[in-house]
């Protein structure tokens, strides 16, 4: 198996890390609540056993439920995640680990992950974390749309709906249904979290 890798620089940093606990700790954030919405389309995807790939400060890891394992290249991300109980390794730690085992998993979820990588590169990282997951089990892959994709610096690659499932023909994945997730496609050229989800199945 390829040893699975992520980047590009401007992603594996203690300063990265950083940027994303001030953008979550936002007190507007905290007061709304603005993650219900997620939280809720994450159990509606009723993904099993999951493997976050890129899983960062764990946002998703913690309402994957019971047995879901986070990875991610950048290990003061995961450290953070640790420090709030989640099950969570660096990626030399992953393929060391227990988890690192075909069929060990009902679902990959690659949330924000694609676009901070050229097409080539990001496909090479999910391809190494597929042999993981079960025949016939889900990959589901969030990625921003324009407003989203245009807010962060490291963003290297715009993933659409048609880009998405091009990664998803080159990894053998057949694509089950796309969708805009929180509001109507049109809405994300202004509302910088509204994403592109892509749903996959594995041969």
């Amino acid at each position: 198996m390829r040893q699975a890798r992520q980047g590009p620089t401007g992603t594996e940093g203690e300063d990265y890390t950083q940027r994303l606990q001030q953008l979550g700790g936002a007190r507007w954030k905290r007061i709304l609540d603005v993650q219900a919405p997620y939280r809720w389309h994450l159990r509606r995807l009723r993904l099993g056993r999951a493997l976050d790939v890129g899983s960062g400060l764990g946002r998703n890891l913690v309402n994957l439920g019971e047995g879901a394992v986070g990875v991610d290249h950048n290990p003061t991300s995961v450290a953070h995640s640790r420090a709030l109980g989640l099950r969570a390794y660096t990626t030399q730690e992953f393929l060391a680990s227990e988890y690192a085992r075909p069929d060990a998993f009902d679902s990959l979820l690659a949330a924000h992950l694609l676009e901070h990588m050229p097409a080539e590169q990001a496909r090479e990282v999910v391809a190494g974390y597929l042999p993981f997951v079960r025949s016939g089990g889900r990959a589901v892959f969030i990625t921003p749309q324009e407003r989203g994709y245009r807010s962060d610096a490291s963003h290297v690659r715009f993933v659409g709906f048609a880009e998405a499932a091009q990664d998803c023909r080159a990894l053998g994945l057949t694509v089950l249904r796309q969708y805009s997730f929180p509001f109507p496609r049109v809405t994300g050229r202004v509302f910088t979290y509204n994403e592109f989800v892509t749903v996959a199945r594995l041969p």
